[in-house]
């Protein structure tokens, strides 16, 4: 693995945060994406009633925390990310899924969110969260202390039940497809969580290969079973069909870099997102590095849809699943270009 560089600091003076001119929401100019629907306010206000009440029930956070809640907007983002929905039960679970990774990231993973949270030791706390996904098996005696340590603490909690309630909907193969991916999840987090410890930039490639962990892939690989069907394991499980759902993932994901550029400076001027590894391995100055980063974005982008299409025309079953990929991408672009409560792009147009 690679060590620290010598001069591991990232362009710009330590206040960069206060550099950067922040305007209103809107689509980032130049972003190759697909225009969507408004969220029907209705359906997006139940999923969001039925998530606060799953949330206070499990007591999942503290009241303090009621504006960070109705600020994401959970329901709007699972009706705009998944159109197809079957019924708003399974809106409902993508919803809990949502809000337990997010509760999670946040106290476990995110140490400027202010609320507890630290780099350091990271991989124990996560080895036991993904153990409220993947349970322990043993001893009598030690099961019981184990599910006893899951249900005291509230991530752990908001993970162990918000799988429960996707299992009730999803076929055993999804479920464990799912549970594979948060692994996948959790392994981004120790990469970023240890380059941050040792102040490591990495370059862009590595950086890249990090967010292909550190991404939402466990959103986009419940497509499926939300939408009502299963796409079998030996069909998923194919390179072809693995690849597109790894453009989707990371296409998307950028997406999210670009849209809490600004945010992320605000909270932590060293916090690595693609355009400060760009400008860091190219010495190039932050808006320059931005745009870079759009036209990596549009390029994952294109080769996603060129490669998806190919494979829709193969079967009906791959077409739905496409879809319900483009659709994915597509609703959480807008999610993230109408949130004006969270992002704001910087004034670089």
């Amino acid at each position: 693995m690679n060590t620290a560089p010598s001069s591991p600091t990232l362009p710009g003076p330590p206040n960069l945060a206060r550099t950067i001119r922040a305007r209103r929401g809107g689509a980032i100019p130049g972003l190759k994406y697909r225009q969507v629907a408004p969220a029907d306010p209705e359906k997006a206000a139940e999923v969001d009633r039925r998530l606060e009440a799953w949330a206070r029930r499990l007591d999942l956070f503290p009241r303090s925390w009621s504006g960070d809640f109705s600020g994401f907007q959970f329901g709007r983002a699972v009706v705009l990310q998944h159109p197809a929905g079957a019924d708003l039960e399974r809106l409902t679970v993508a919803g809990e899924l949502l809000l337990a990774e997010n509760i999670v990231d946040s106290c476990y993973c995110e140490e400027d969110e202010g609320r507890g949270a630290s780099r350091s030791g990271l991989g124990g706390r996560l080895i036991l969260a993904q153990s409220a996904l993947d349970p322990y098996h043993g001893t009598p005696e030690y099961q019981e202390q184990w599910a006893h340590g899951v249900q005291r603490d509230g991530p752990l909690r908001s993970y162990h039940w918000a799988l429960k309630d996707y299992a009730a909907v999803a076929t055993p193969s999804q479920t464990d497809r799912l549970v594979h991916d948060l692994a996948r999840l959790h392994l981004g987090y120790l990469a970023e969580a240890a380059w941050s410890e040792t102040r490591y930039v990495p370059h862009v490639w590595e950086y890249l290969v990090m967010r292909q962990f550190n991404n939402f892939r466990p959103c986009l690989s419940i497509v499926d079973a939300i939408d009502g069907y299963e796409l079998p394991e030996a069909l998923y499980a194919r390179p072809e069909m693995q690849r597109i759902t790894a453009l989707a993932c990371n296409a998307t994901t950028i997406v999210n870099d670009l849209y809490s550029f600004t945010k992320e400076l605000a909270s932590d001027p060293d916090h690595l997102n693609l355009p400060q590894v760009i400008a860091a391995n190219e010495r190039c100055g932050l808006k320059a590095a931005y745009l870079k980063a759009v036209e990596i974005h549009n390029r994952i982008m294109e080769a996603f849809e060129e490669e998806s299409a190919l494979l829709a025309a193969t079967s009906p079953l791959v077409e739905r699943y496409a879809r319900g990929l483009s659709d994915w991408v597509a609703g959480n672009h807008e999610w993230h270009a109408t949130n004006t409560h969270r992002y704001h792009l910087p004034d670089y147009w």
